[in-house]
């Protein structure tokens, strides 16, 4: 490893370390709750999502950590070197049956060292508060088979990468964006056809009032709604939510089976006005082409820092040597991680536009307060987060800056009026 390398590793372990810490203060030290939230919530409620979320956060922060040590203890030792040699031998010098086996490898105890964290996070914790519903035949079901898409198409996608390496030894991470592209978009355009059914059923929503209201909203959003599907998720899980997935033909707006039974016919309306936002105003193809750039930013850093790295092993012809593999997983931890706070910012803006158009589309203020106070006290989201934690983690604004952007629009529009 050069120095330069050297520089650049212990710069993205030392953000990264930086960043954790100051997650980690403010989850545990999370200060005081701004006064306006106490026109809507009790200090009880806000306590209990406050202890709620702390635990869920930890669990999330200490589970990343143990990944990332994992990646560097092998990065800076000659362990994953041996392993690597010990691979190859196994399988007579094969290189693509060697990478598979060694990533199958790598991939067991990152899965491994994930687990802990994974079931008590998703299974243990919210049994605990009452908001699963699974048994554990179920929470193991849907773990295995998400299990299962995970190393199959993450082990097509690493054989594509260092095929890549081989091919294009200098052009690599433009290829491997460019692969990486057209995937994006065939599982944006298939997730709802072939993914998301292996979880819940869906099933179209009967004809009554809320498809009634459906169909009046799209049409003042001047939006063809192809489909409208309620999701089991009560079978799951009590919380509540909607969204709106899907390219061109497989666009469809999902609501969950628990907002159609435990809220209003105008709270289901700021929902669905909301997820028609997003959809009116391009947000999926829009976050598609932040992905896109941000992916070819990412694989040319990775690029140059695997020439820094292992200028010796990559000068040689053929496909990169596949214990880079480690470094390759570690680096994209790292980026994705540091990232956090520029791909959140991005999405919060595409929130706060949807939560606009969606009280232009319904002009029912009230309604979207009422959502958004019951949706924060049925799901015990923290109402008014540390804005360290906002800045980093939240892909969507906190309940109570959503609850004051509806207010200055009510006033503003009731200004108006006058």
């Amino acid at each position: 490893m050069t120095a330069r390398a050297e520089i650049i590793w212990t710069t993205l372990l030392f953000i990264a370390g930086v960043l954790t810490i100051g997650f980690i203060f403010f989850t545990l030290f999370p200060g005081k709750v701004p006064a306006t939230v106490w026109e809507y919530f009790t200090p009880a409620e806000v306590e209990k999502a406050r202890h709620y979320q702390q635990i869920m956060r930890m669990t999330s922060i200490l589970a990343f950590l143990s990944k990332v040590v994992i990646l560097v203890l092998l990065l800076y030792s000659t362990r994953a070197n041996v392993w690597a040699e010990k691979i190859f031998h196994l399988v007579g010098g094969r290189y693509y049956l060697a990478l598979l086996v060694y990533f199958v490898f790598i991939w067991f105890i990152l899965k491994a060292v994930d687990l802990p964290f994974n079931f008590y996070g998703s299974y243990i914790v919210q049994h605990q508060w009452e908001f699963s519903t699974q048994t554990l035949m179920s929470w193991w079901s849907d773990y295995l088979k998400g299990s299962v898409l995970d190393i199959v198409l993450s082990g097509i996608g690493v054989t594509l990468l260092f095929w890549a390496t081989g091919r294009w030894p200098h052009m690599w991470w433009t290829m491997a964006s460019l692969f990486l592209t057209v995937w994006l978009i065939i599982s944006t355009f298939l997730w709802p056809l072939i993914i998301a059914p292996l979880f819940n059923r869906f099933e179209p929503i009967n004809e009554g009032p809320i498809k009634t209201m459906v169909t009046k909203l799209a049409d003042r959003a001047g939006l063809q709604v192809n489909e409208i599907l309620v999701m089991d998720a009560s079978s799951r899980t009590t919380k509540a939510n909607a969204y709106f997935t899907g390219l061109g033909m497989t666009k469809r707006i999902v609501l969950y089976d628990n907002l159609l039974s435990d809220y209003s016919i105008e709270e289901v309306e700021a929902v669905v006005a909301h997820e028609m936002a997003h959809w009116r105003q391009g947000h999926i193809a829009r976050g598609l082409i932040w992905g896109v750039l941000a992916n070819f930013l990412v694989l040319a850093l990775l690029h140059m820092v695997l020439r820094l790295t292992f200028t010796y092993e990559i000068a040689r012809p053929g496909p990169y040597p596949i214990q880079l593999l480690v470094a390759i997983l570690l680096f994209t931890q790292l980026v994705f991680f540091i990232a956090q706070p520029i791909q959140n910012r991005i999405s919060r803006n595409y929130e706060i536009e949807a939560d606009r158009v969606a009280l232009e589309l319904t002009g029912n203020p009230d309604a979207v307060i009422q959502l958004h106070v019951n949706l924060t006290k049925k799901n015990l989201g923290d109402v008014a987060p540390p804005a360290y934690i906002e800045w980093l983690t939240y892909s969507h604004p906190s309940p109570i800056s959503r609850i004051e952007a509806v207010k200055e629009w009510k006033d503003l529009h009731k200004g108006a009026k006058k």
